[in-house]
């Protein structure tokens, strides 16, 4: 499993940021993407997933409305665009093949979204 996640950085609450999640052919084609997050002494948790044709989304309550994911299956690359951004949206994020709510790895490298008051 071939997985990086990037495009986290600093933002002001209500801000936006955009994370890419780029994987091996191997890993991405014809499967089911999600994004799972981890905040300081919490555990990871599920945040949203999408079908390996994206035509089915699914999503965490805590993101639902504020949150989008996307993919393109012609770079390999999934996507999570996320609006209205909340200091308890601070963690590192991780993209995984699956839709489901859990994924016991391996894990690629995440990034780190930091959403300040």
């Amino acid at each position: 499993v071939q997985l990086q996640a990037s495009g986290g950085g600093v933002v002001q609450a209500g801000g936006s940021l955009r994370l890419s999640c780029t994987a091996s052919a191997r890993t991405f084609s014809g499967n089911n993407m999600a994004w799972f997050r981890q905040a300081p002494g919490k555990e990871r948790e599920f945040v949203a997933g999408i079908t390996w044709n994206g035509g089915t989304a699914r999503y965490a309550d805590s993101v639902k409305g504020r949150f989008t994911i996307s993919r393109d299956n012609a770079n390999n690359t999934a996507y999570l665009h996320m609006n209205s951004l909340k200091p308890e949206d601070t963690a590192v994020y991780y993209c995984a093949p699956t839709y489901s709510n859990n994924w016991f790895g391996p894990w690629g490298q995440g990034t780190l979204v930091t959403v300040s008051s």
